[in-house]
């Protein structure tokens, strides 16, 4: 069955809450996670809020990876969502394991835009998968 995309929803529990309440640390954990999938980043946004916690999200050309954490929890919801055939995305998965210290880590994956139940020939439009994913 072909998809569209690969989407893996993790969750971290137990990681470092020094490193979940640091803006750069974070941004660079993404950032090396997103280059680890094989992806191309586009672009990149993070947030610090006060007292703690980071959001933020790397736009790849492949789709994206964000992050939410909770440091007083030392808690991080992860999403990494990657269309097309040449990336890796539980790479990312295991590199930020390791980088947030987390010392549990839960998923779930999806293939998401399932191309048979389009109603569309998937050889037809091989080539715009490659093109567009």
């Amino acid at each position: 069955m072909r998809s569209l995309g690969h989407q893996i929803v993790a969750e971290f529990y137990h990681c470092d809450k020094n490193i979940l309440s640091d803006v750069e640390r974070v941004t660079d954990a993404m950032l090396e996670a997103a280059r680890r999938t094989g992806c191309t980043i586009v672009t990149q946004t993070f947030h610090h809020f006060s007292p703690y916690g980071v959001s933020g999200a790397v736009i790849v050309a492949e789709s994206h990876l964000a992050i939410h954490t909770w440091p007083e929890y030392g808690y991080a919801a992860v999403d990494i969502f990657t269309c097309g055939d040449t990336v890796f995305p539980e790479k990312g998965l295991n590199f930020l394991k390791e980088a947030l210290r987390s010392q549990q880590v839960s998923t779930m994956e999806m293939n998401r835009g399932q191309v048979d139940m389009m109603g569309v020939d998937p050889a037809s439009v091989t080539v715009k998968l490659a093109a567009n994913g």
